[in-house]
């Protein structure tokens, strides 16, 4: 399947790369334009008592910035809101409605808001309001009126795939961008470092090798793919 634009919807840094980073490589090296928004700034995604909120998410930001560029994604959306803060509410839902009619995707992806017990609280609710700006948010005129004024026309995503879904459906074949997934993990160094070693990568190359089962690929990236009804 082709999709000339793709759209990534994460809720922190690092979430694109864990998610979907070696099918971005994929798609990027063939031709596709992928975008990046990323909800909250990280800024407490750590366990360093030293350092300081508005340092940690300016890490991060860079961080996001330098594993995008190494996959090829042409840009990278910071919509600024703190870690662990996202609420279900109209105003992030119409921020990801004006996302979606701004740079058009054929397909987003994002996180599975259906993910049972432990689940970090922002990728269930940045996947929950994904979904909905997606449908119908995005695809109706009347939604959001104020938008159309400004030109953002309605548009119809074909296609939404949720990443750390529990009903996989859908298979993506990462054999050959797995190193360049892995080069774009690196890069999130305040995130992953324990990872870095023997036994981490090992552990890396497990996890999408179990993944793969059942496909004739050696590794994969594995999403519950919907598509969007007319």
């Amino acid at each position: 399947m082709t999709f000339e634009r793709i759209m990534v919807v994460a809720a922190h840094p690092d979430d694109p790369e864990f998610g979907v980073g070696g099918t971005v490589a994929r798609w990027t090296g063939e031709g596709s334009q992928v975008v990046y928004v990323v909800a909250t700034n990280g800024d407490k995604g750590s366990s360093d008592p030293n350092v300081r909120p508005e340092d940690l998410a300016r890490i991060r930001q860079e961080e996001q910035r330098a594993a995008a560029r190494l996959l090829g994604v042409k840009e990278v959306v910071f919509l600024g809101y703190p870690d662990q803060g996202l609420e279900d509410t109209p105003e992030l839902r119409k921020e990801i409605v004006r996302m979606i009619r701004l740079h058009r995707p054929d397909l987003l992806v994002t996180s599975d808001p259906y993910r049972r017990y432990i689940w970090h609280r922002d990728h269930r609710i940045i996947g929950q309001v994904a979904l909905d700006a997606v449908f119908p948010y995005a695809r109706d005129h009347l939604a959001y009126p104020d938008l159309l004024a400004q030109g953002h026309q309605p548009h119809k995503v074909r296609e939404i795939w949720f990443w750390a879904a529990e009903d996989l459906n859908h298979r993506s074949d990462i054999t050959a961008t797995f190193d360049l997934k892995l080069a774009a993990l690196r890069c999130h160094r305040s995130q992953v470092a324990h990872l870095d070693s023997p036994e981490g990568l090992a552990w890396l190359r497990q996890r999408y090798r179990d993944l793969a089962q059942g496909t004739e690929f050696e590794l994969a990236e594995a999403f519950h793919r919907v598509e969007t009804p007319a």
